[in-house]
């Protein structure tokens, strides 16, 4: 069983920074492709950033490209997104997720991020 958790949403202004946190667990968690999501309001879920344990895989959106970045420490079973520059459309839930096929693929609760202009 694998579970993720995330923290580190919060208010920021626009051009501003926040780090997401995403505490992984299990005892095969560092088997998985992990992965950052978000929704913004009257929107579909949309993938933000991906990585494997060993920085390898890497992927971001077009959105993202240039401002955040997604970083693993394996030793601390953490996932982290350091958002740069943040802007008013990136106001969103963020939602960690591991992935390992679709029977096993995990959601944390999601941390909300809202970035006023």
């Amino acid at each position: 069983q694998v579970t993720v958790v995330e923290s580190g949403g919060g208010p920021v202004q626009s051009g501003g920074s926040l780090r997401l946190a995403c505490a992984a667990s299990g005892p095969t968690v560092t088997s998985y492709l992990m992965g950052w999501f978000r929704e913004a309001p009257g929107k579909e879920l949309e993938p933000v950033a991906r990585v494997r344990w060993d920085s390898t895989d890497l992927y971001y959106s077009d959105s993202a490209k240039g401002r955040f970045t997604i970083a693993t420490d394996s030793a601390k079973r953490m996932v982290y997104l350091d958002m740069n520059d943040l802007k008013p459309e990136d106001t969103a839930i963020y939602y960690c997720n591991a992935f390992y096929g679709p029977q096993n693929n995990y959601w944390g609760q999601g941390t909300q991020v809202t970035v006023s202009s």
